[in-house]
């Protein structure tokens, strides 16, 4: 458990991370709101700004990329507000961090039991 690091593409969530991901997951939880969540998809880039994202932040909200955004420092739980607004499910987070379509993750855990 010393080389949490070490473990190959996979970001560990620990205080650093929370420490950089901090204004990212703010925003995210603010999404358990249906009004944020209005607000965020009306001016994407003043509810950025409301939150204090850095820039690292904003082009991985742009990029709509779960990846990135756990690289940022976001916490997938919360990411899952952000993945929602946009119809993104665990199965489309699942193929993007695995680098399969969603056809074939989805394959991949039939294959799976």
């Amino acid at each position: 458990m010393d080389d949490l690091n070490g473990i190959p593409g996979t970001p560990v969530f620990q205080g650093e991370q929370a420490k950089k991901g901090y204004a990212l997951n703010k925003m995210c939880f603010s999404f358990n709101d249906a009004a944020n969540r209005a607000a965020f998809k009306e001016n994407e880039d003043a509810y950025m700004k409301k939150y204090g994202l850095s820039a690292e932040h904003c082009a991985a909200i742009k990029s709509r990329n779960v990846l990135q955004l756990i690289e940022a420092g976001g916490n997938v739980y919360y990411l899952a507000k952000f993945a929602g607004i946009f119809g993104l499910n665990v199965q489309d987070i699942g193929a993007q961090q695995t680098g399969m379509s969603i056809d074939e993750f989805k394959s991949f855990l039939a294959s799976q039991g």
